[in-house]
């Protein structure tokens, strides 16, 4: 299914979980595009990249967004087990493909921030909900399958009955989508890709060698136009 058939409105309000990563912030432009007002909410959850919530801030400027980061950091300190959340657990490299890569899933880490979001759209009166899944996370991340939107969707309904405005929607419209396809999208969009991160070590530049690094460095190649993004490793 291409992005163009899915099944759903252009919301009027939206609000988009942002990573300042690249997948949530070509959601964002495309949103834009489509004349969607955004509140863009980021999450601190004592992620060891937290240097992405400077990326979602510069995002939410460009796109002069309200912008507003959660403090999860009591709940992240308890996830332990992650290599996202957890110092003495180390980030592989690799592929997400490889079986290493179930080491970075942070549990329910989609739904909570969702639920976080529905309930900052039911106070502003938004239309919808938003975050960037795509196909390529489907095999790591539970939480970014289409059976969990789908579940999710309903159970937001039925737990704000009367509370959500007319046709409230949960879009994770990149769901069919590779990391390639979003490139080529946000290249459309004339996303400022250089102003996004997507690796999980969180130093001062790109490792070029964790799951996320080498996904985005896929996504470029793939699409044969120069990467902007500085990498540590060649």
């Amino acid at each position: 299914m291409s992005i163009d058939q899915a099944e759903h409105r252009h919301p009027e309000h939206t609000v988009v979980i942002a990573s300042g990563g690249l997948d949530s912030t070509v959601l964002a432009y495309w949103l834009a595009a489509r004349h969607s007002r955004l509140t863009l909410l980021s999450f601190d959850y004592g992620q060891r990249h937290r240097v992405e919530l400077r990326h979602a801030a510069e995002i939410a400027r460009l796109l002069h967004s309200r912008h507003e980061i959660i403090d999860l950091t009591s709940l992240g300190a308890l996830m332990t087990g992650s290599a996202l959340t957890d110092a003495s657990v180390a980030v592989p490299n690799g592929h997400y493909t490889d079986e290493s890569m179930v080491v970075t899933v942070v549990p329910n880490r989609n739904a909570v921030m969702l639920d976080i979001a529905v309930s900052v759209a039911i106070a502003a009166r938004a239309d919808a909900v938003a975050f960037g899944a795509h196909a390529g996370d489907h095999s790591v991340y539970p939480d970014c399958r289409p059976e969990f939107v789908e579940r999710f969707a309903r159970s937001v309904h039925a737990a704000n009955d009367g509370l959500l405005v007319p046709e409230f929607q949960v879009l994770a419209p990149f769901l069919s989508l590779s990391k390639t396809d979003i490139v080529r999208l946000g290249i459309a969009l004339e996303v400022p890709f250089a102003r996004t991160w997507s690796c999980y070590r969180g130093q001062e530049v790109h490792c070029g060698t964790c799951g996320t690094c080498v996904e985005r460095r896929e996504a470029f190649r793939d699409n044969d136009i120069d990467d902007p993004t500085v990498y540590r490793a060649a």
